[in-house]
């Protein structure tokens, strides 16, 4: 059995939480301080992915870093390709996966006590201190969640990944592509296997995220 198709999914799904993790904490972080209709823009531009259809993503995507695009040419003289390469596959999970994290974490913002950070800055205490020593442990389990669900997300993505990586073995191969291309072969007891291995893999990761909740209660009490 081949287990690039794991590898390469666990990688992907990996650096695109990496990616979204980052990225979506400094959005939503903003993104809660601005006004009520500026907000609701920015809002509407940053989860669209997670209402469009995946195809469509991976459709857009193209016509921005096609080879015969504007973005990418420029990309492709610099030696950077995401048409049929792992990046590119990183580059999907990554924008379907990234209004996950960013919805979550902003909702988490939203929820937290102001007043600590006022005490914190009537202590002459920096904005950047109170972020990260103040704002954002309080914060941390509805990061948390925001992260899991985008690392679930990014394992499973297909419609984006298909479209800009495609389906090469050994080189863009994940778990649902291949489980595709097994089931449209006509190996269905091959592309039940590698269903039962991605069960397993988002089933343990949520069961981490559980217990983790759960010791941080325990600590809590």
């Amino acid at each position: 059995m081949d287990w690039y198709p794991l590898l390469n999914s666990l990688r992907t799904a990996g650096l695109s939480c990496a990616i979204v993790f980052f990225l979506g904490i400094s959005c939503a972080y903003y993104a809660a301080r601005l006004p009520r209709a500026a907000k609701g823009a920015l809002d509407v531009v940053l989860t669209l992915p997670m209402v469009l259809p995946p195809t469509v993503c991976g459709y857009c995507l193209l016509l921005l870093f096609g080879a015969r695009r504007p973005l990418g040419l420029l990309l492709d003289q610099a030696g950077i390709r995401f048409v049929m390469t792992w990046q590119g596959g990183v580059l999907a999970a990554s924008v379907v996966a990234f209004p996950l994290m960013y919805r979550t974490a902003r909702g988490a913002f939203e929820s937290f006590d102001e007043t600590l950070a006022q005490a914190g800055q009537t202590l002459g205490l920096s904005n950047t201190f109170i972020f990260w020593r103040v704002r954002l442990p309080a914060c941390r389990r509805g990061i948390a969640a925001g992260a899991v669900l985008a690392f679930a997300r990014a394992l499973g993505e297909y419609g984006a990944t298909s479209m800009l990586a495609g389906y090469i073995p050994g080189r863009t191969a994940t778990i649902s592509t291949t489980v595709y291309q097994l089931w449209r072969s006509g190996d269905e007891a091959g592309a039940f296997r590698w269903v039962l291995v991605d069960a397993a893999i988002s089933a343990a990761v949520l069961l981490a995220a559980e217990l983790l909740e759960g010791r941080r209660k325990a600590v809590r009490g």
